[in-house]
This record gives C-alpha cells, sequence and structure tokens, in this order.
C-alpha cells in the first residue's frame, strides 16, 4: 500500500533505497504508482547524484510497464553509483550478504529482496555490468551471492564474473559457472536423462531456419528428432509467457513468425499435461540446498499456466487444491519425485534454483524450466490465501538458514 512513510521515502533528497519488493507490492495491489514515480523524477532531477531516487524510478517505471524508459534510468543510476544498500532487515542483523547484481528488468536477476523481508540478513548489492569495471574494494560481507540470471546478454558477464570469484575470500553461494547453464537448451543438456523426468528437447534455431520449417521445406524431426507438430515456439530470452505460442502445423508456424520479428527462437515439442479433469496444473517449487519447497500451485484450463492468469483469485475450489497441495507437499508431491529432485540439484549445482514444473498421468516430473531468477513472494491476500504465508515462510527460513550455514568455516 502507498503510505505516508512511502511518499516521506519518495520525497526526501538521499534517502534510503525504497526497493523493488515495497514498489512491486504496491503494484500487485493495483495501487497508482504514478505520483511516487513523478516524486522519485523530481528528486533525483534536484539531486543529480542521489543514486537511490534514480534506482527507485527505474523500478517503478518498469513496474508500470516503460521498460525502455525504465532501464534508461537505471543506467543513469548505475552509472552514478553501482553499490546500494538493500532496505534494513526486520531483525538485527547477524549476517552480512553481498549480492551481486546485472542490469537488466525484473527477470535478470534473482529478485532476492522478497527473500530476504523477514529474515536478520544485511544485504548490499553490487551491480556488475561488462562496461564498468569491477570496484578493487567492496563491503566487507559473510557471504556472497550470485543473482545475475542466464540469457544471452549475460553470457559475457557470466564468464567474467566466475573469473573474478575464482579465488574469492568469502563463501559463494550459486556460483556463476554453474549458472551459465540454465538457457532452454542448455539446461535440457544437463538434465537430459534425469531419473523419472519429461523435459522436452529444446531446438534454439535461426529465424531462417524457422522459415524453412514453416514453408515445409524443413521437417520437424530434422531439428528435434523423434517429435512432431504441436510445437511451442518462443522468442530467445523471452521469460513468463511473453510471445509463447502453441503452432499446431506449419501454416500456424507461418503465422506466428510473421508477426514476431525476433532473428532467433526456442523450438520445443508440447506435452499435453492435463489432468483426467481436463485441467493443468503448475507448480512452482525451490530447492535450497537440495530440499525442495512449494511456492505456488497454479491450476487452469489453459495449457499456458501462469498464476496471475489461472483464475485463483475467483475459484475456492482451486485455491482449497492449493492448500491442499502446499500442506501435503512434503510428504506427497516432494516424495514422489525425490529421486527426480535430488538428481536435479546433483546436475545443476545450485544451492538456490527455481523449477517450473508439473507432473504427466503417468507420474513422471515434467520440467518446463530451472531458473535461478524466478520470482518467489509472500504478496497474495492473505485473507483469500491464508495458507500461503505458512508455507512461504517456510521458503525465506530455509533461504536464510542456507546462507548463515555458507557463513560458518568448512569442519
Amino acid at each position: 500500500m502507498i503510505t505516508p512513510e512511502l511518499i516521506d521515502a519518495a520525497t526526501t533528497p538521499y534517502a534510503p533505497l525504497i526497493g523493488a519488493a515495497t514498489l512491486m507490492r504496491c503494484a500487485f495491489y493495483h495501487d497508482d504508482l504514478r505520483p511516487v514515480g513523478e516524486m522519485l523524477l523530481a528528486r533525483a532531477q534536484a539531486n543529480p547524484d542521489d543514486a537511490n531516487a534514480w534506482l527507485d524510478a527505474s523500478c517503478v517505471l518498469q513496474v508500470l510497464g516503460q521498460r525502455d524508459a525504465g532501464l534508461d534510468i537505471q543506467r543513469h543510476a548505475l552509472a552514478t553509483r553501482s553499490l546500494y544498500a538493500l532496505p534494513v532487515p526486520a531483525r538485527t542483523p547477524t549476517l552480512n550478504l553481498l549480492v551481486l547484481m546485472g542490469p537488466g528488468d525484473f527477470m535478470a536477476n534473482t529478485p532476492i529482496e522478497f527473500l530476504l523481508q523477514t529474515t536478520d540478513i544485511a544485504a548490499q548489492v553490487q551491480y556488475v555490468t561488462p562496461d564498468l569495471p569491477f570496484p578493487e574494494q567492496v563491503p566487507d560481507h559473510d557471504v556472497l551471492f550470485v543473482a545475475i540470471a542466464q540469457s544471452d546478454a549475460n553470457v559475457v558477464l557470466l564468464r567474467d564474473v566466475a573469473q573474478m570469484l575464482a579465488d574469492w575470500p568469502r563463501p559463494v553461494v550459486n556460483r556463476p559457472e554453474n549458472i551459465a547453464h540454465l538457457s532452454r537448451d542448455g539446461a535440457h543438456a544437463k538434465l537430459e536423462g534425469t531419473t523419472g523426468t519429461v523435459m522436452p528437447r529444446t531446438a534454439r534455431v535461426a529465424r531462417a531456419t524457422a522459415e524453412q520449417l514453416a514453408q515445409g521445406a524443413l521437417d520437424v524431426q530434422a531439428l528435434l528428432p523423434g517429435e512432431a507438430f504441436p510445437l511451442i515456439v518462443r522468442p530467445l530470452d523471452s521469460h513468463a509467457g511473453t510471445d509463447l505460442q502453441k503452432v499446431d502445423d506449419a501454416a500456424a508456424l507461418r503465422a506466428y513468425l510473421a508477426a514476431q520479428p525476433s532473428r532467433e527462437f526456442y523450438l520445443a515439442p508440447f506435452v499435453d499435461y492435463s489432468g483426467l479433469d481436463g485441467q493443468f496444473r503448475k507448480y512452482r517449487i525451490v530447492l535450497i540446498d537440495g530440499k525442495p519447497f512449494i511456492c505456488h500451485l497454479a491450476i487452469s484450463s489453459h495449457w499456458m499456466v501462469h498464476y496471475l492468469n489461472a483464475g485463483m483469485d475467483d475459484s475456492a475450489t482451486k485455491r482449497a487444491e492449493e492448500a491442499a497441495g502446499m500442506a501435503g507437499f512434503d510428504d506427497g508431491f516432494a516424495q514422489r519425485h525425490a529421486a527426480a529432485l535430488a538428481e536435479i540439484d546433483a546436475r545443476i549445482g545450485l544451492p538456490y534454483l527455481g523449477i517450473d514444473c508439473a507432473e504427466t498421468r503417468d507420474g513422471r516430473l515434467l520440467i518446463f524450466e530451472v531458473d535461478n531468477a524466478m520470482v518467489v513472494h509472500a504478496m497474495d491476500d492473505p485473507g483469500k490465501y491464508p495458507y500461503k504465508g505458512p508455507a512461504m515462510d517456510k521458503v525465506f527460513r530455509a533461504f536464510e538458514a542456507m546462507l548463515h550455514r555458507a557463513a560458518q568455516p568448512a569442519a
């Protein structure tokens, strides 16, 4: 909610960072953030070296759907200063965390503010970019967490950060060399043959190749051996269902390409994961030091399931199923797929990892995506979702405990 305290923070020169978690919560509850954005921009223009104002203004613009303008403001903020203190923890800090992030939108880094809001961890974010040299000195810290997500834009950055951290004097959580494998085709290569799983093979293709397929000059099997239409197609580096579509035949792919200017695409076979009732169920889970935790269960009549478009707000029946799924997760889903999840953890090698997945009718784990930057939050209305708070608190406590374990010297 937009409170007097938030207005005061937006208008006070050189005030501490408001932060993405607070601003996104306002947007989640449909508050009008435009006045806040205007206040922040006015504050920044009056105080050009007020980097917190620039960075918060960038966040507001992105939340309002003005991505390009927001990223322009972000570049200005990072040129002004590359180190930012996140909002202070709710309890007396017992651990100092340094987070490495790269430039970009909300999908470019682990949204770590949501994970830390109720912890006793004090965090500072050091932004690193291919264009700005890494500072010779960084704040003292107990643990360093790499939040940079895999993308084509971040290939060089992840490589450079991996070299920089090779002999880092403090514990490092989520090594960049392991994050680098999380592209859609790279993740398939890492996880192919994992016990009890289905992860459709993903082909990365240039536009010319996709057009050959759409014109019938190329067969699906030339790209995806053993597969056929329907296919799932999306532009490279797209997330959250942006421009994702199921194409049933070559003609549908032609129509899709005619509307999409992208130069590269991912293609994968469509897997029908509907239940016996015709509903599609998508789980978002996280592995924290290898232990699975459920973050949501979205239920939809459409194959492309996202929590915000699944109609969960409007269906007490769906919410009751999600509540039961969360309550029984440890003894149900987590046990059914224990071997698969343990193998995924071992193959990917990240202490913190998000997985979007489902269950096939024959009981296998269907993996859509593995990523270190999935949004995990506790913003849902506790009146409608009273079961969400306790479930998410388990996630946050586990994340906090993981960082404290990492800070302990090896025995």
